[in-house]
């Protein structure tokens, strides 16, 4: 067979390859993975069990209320009622008491007190409506400025807290611990709203909130923000 055309064969068998060849793949990057939004993190408000919730207390610390009225300062020392201190600080440094209403204040016909802590969120305000802590020994007395829980029997405080307008000793005996002083403001306490005396209603508050009170009782005195200040 002729050289010449053997050569040319081989030259058409090899373009013919190269043609039919598949083009190589380009290599790609691998997929960066797309980032996830960020989860929106839990009320711990919604659970009164959150470890966010449940921290121990400093030995001393102040709260400073900013209200309808103008501001207080509270002092808590936590030996004078640890459980109770404890819980006041997590409520605190979680913002349960911000817009919280002052719903039951009494000055006649003897200074009494101020009384606020039910939420004014219903959904809030049921998470924390049978989270009771266990009575603390009474080791101060509820006279005028002091601060202690409001009771509906032994072992049964939760949120709610009063402040003593006068020298209600009185209550020592029934287990009223006091926890906390207020060192600034107690003028303030003085100028709380007081025309509606013992006519909000708290179960009404417990499950219909600010709403109702805003709706029933506009002048009540508020709470706009407590912070820890030390």
């Amino acid at each position: 067979m002729n050289r010449k055309f053997l050569a040319w064969t081989a030259v058409l068998l090899l373009v013919g390859c190269s043609e039919d060849a598949p083009a190589p793949k380009t290599q790609q990057k691998p997929r960066e993975p797309v980032p996830k939004a960020p989860a929106t993190p839990a009320n711990p408000l919604l659970d009164s069990k959150n470890p966010a919730v449940n921290q121990t207390a400093p030995a001393e610390f102040k709260v400073k209320f900013v209200t309808s009225k103008g501001d207080i300062v509270v002092q808590v020392t936590r030996s004078w009622a640890p459980k109770g201190a404890d819980r006041f600080y997590n409520l605190v440094k979680n913002n349960y008491y911000d817009e919280v209403r002052f719903f039951r204040v009494i000055r006649a016909p003897r200074p009494f007190m101020a009384q606020f802590g039910i939420h004014g969120d219903p959904k809030v305000a049921a998470a924390w409506r049978e989270a009771s802590i266990e009575d603390d020994p009474v080791t101060q007395s509820n006279t005028r400025g002091m601060l202690s829980y409001a009771m509906a029997g032994p072992n049964t405080r939760t949120t709610q807290i009063f402040i003593n307008y006068g020298d209600n000793s009185r209550l020592d005996t029934g287990g009223f611990s006091p926890f906390g002083k207020v060192t600034e403001g107690m003028d303030v306490v003085d100028k709380f709203h007081a025309d509606y005396g013992e006519s909000p209603d708290q179960t009404r508050i417990q499950y219909e909130g600010n709403a109702y009170l805003g709706r029933s009782f506009p002048n009540l005195d508020y709470i706009k923000t407590a912070r820890v200040i030390q």
